[in-house]
């Protein structure tokens, strides 16, 4: 049997979240991917060696989603089959000024999370703003349209123009998975 083998780097701040009291994540992660994960707490490293394919994708998928600052709850929905991470990089957004990163993350965040969470509600995914970039986890049709979203909000369109594109597209969605199950 061929053992596969990928290196992943995590923020050191996330490396306790990967491994868990005890090590009870990591010891979940392992067994619902098949893999086996040797971890560098100093330096954030994360070996994650295996014979399956599949199980070493989803588990590369779940550190990632962790590292970008997901609970291990949601990361761990990546192990079904129609969920997807999407990670958008808030550096190919910014301008000159060294501000307007801080000031791109507060638009998506919004005023007391108020945006991040319309968005989560509407497209019926997750999302986490962490360090300099932006993550969504959802089935594959729900992340894109957040995404969607996001990249809006960063490209500079208003809110309210945001929230409408989600409202429609969220009855789209509605309509034809109504559609669909006649």
């Amino acid at each position: 049997m061929t053992e596969y083998r990928y290196e992943l780097k995590i923020p050191k701040e996330r490396v306790a979240v990967l491994i868990g009291k005890a090590g009870s994540m990591k010891k979940e992660l392992e067994t619902s991917t098949k893999t086996k994960l040797d971890i560098d707490s100093e330096e954030g490293d994360v070996f994650v060696k295996g014979e399956e394919a599949l199980g070493l994708f989803l588990a590369r998928e779940i550190i990632q989603a962790i590292g970008r600052g997901f609970n291990p709850e949601i990361a761990l929905l990546l192990t079904k089959p129609d969920y997807v991470l999407e990670v958008i990089d808030i550096k190919e957004f910014i301008g000159t000024s060294k501000d307007s990163g801080i000031r791109l993350k507060g638009r998506v965040i919004g005023r007391e999370g108020k945006s991040r969470k319309l968005i989560e509600e509407l497209s019926e995914c997750y999302v986490s703003v962490f360090g300099k970039t932006i993550a969504i986890i959802g089935t594959a049709d729900h992340a894109l349209i957040a995404k969607q979203a996001v990249e809006s909000l960063l490209k500079g369109s208003t809110h309210a123009n945001v929230y409408k594109f989600l409202e429609r597209k969220r009855r789209d969605i509605k309509r034809n998975e109504v559609l669909g199950n006649v």
